[in-house]
């Protein structure tokens, strides 16, 4: 499975939606997932530009999480903003990377990225706590490059 059209199927980027609106529940975090074919770049070098492309460093508290996947070229990254990297230790996303590589090996795309931001969710609720009436600052549709 190595083209973008192939890498999840509707039921797949359905439920990875609803993780993000689970995750979003605990958190004023934002969080979005970003599939293309290849990049010549770093993966977290290209996850910048596409963090920018997207327009997620306009959330009020700076907190937006990106999902990167590349999938030709077998790459992905996970980024936060500046404002959750403030607050947080420099490996704070390693663990999330790591779940996310063990459902990749197995070609268990989507269960990757479903437990992985789950995960992100969880930890960002300590720095960035839900607030009443919360806006959902960010379409938690996969966009694709």
């Amino acid at each position: 499975m190595s083209k973008i059209e192939d890498f999840l199927t509707t039921v797949q980027e359905q439920v990875i939606i609803k993780a993000i609106e689970v995750a979003e529940k605990n958190t004023s975090g934002e969080i979005r997932v970003h599939i293309e074919n290849n990049t010549e770049l770093p993966p977290l070098e290209r996850a910048l530009e596409v963090f920018h492309l997207l327009e997620m460093e306009k959330t009020n508290l700076r907190n937006g999480v990106l999902f990167y996947v590349a999938v030709e070229s077998k790459k992905f990254a996970i980024l936060g903003d500046e404002g959750i990297h403030t607050k947080v230790t420099e490996n704070f996303w390693d663990a999330e990377k790591e779940l996310m590589l063990s459902y990749f090996k197995k070609e268990e795309f989507s269960k990757g990225i479903e437990l992985a931001i789950l995960e992100v969710g969880n930890k960002l609720k300590e720095f960035f706590p839900y607030q009443l009436g919360d806006t959902d600052e960010l379409s938690n549709e996969i966009s694709r490059g």
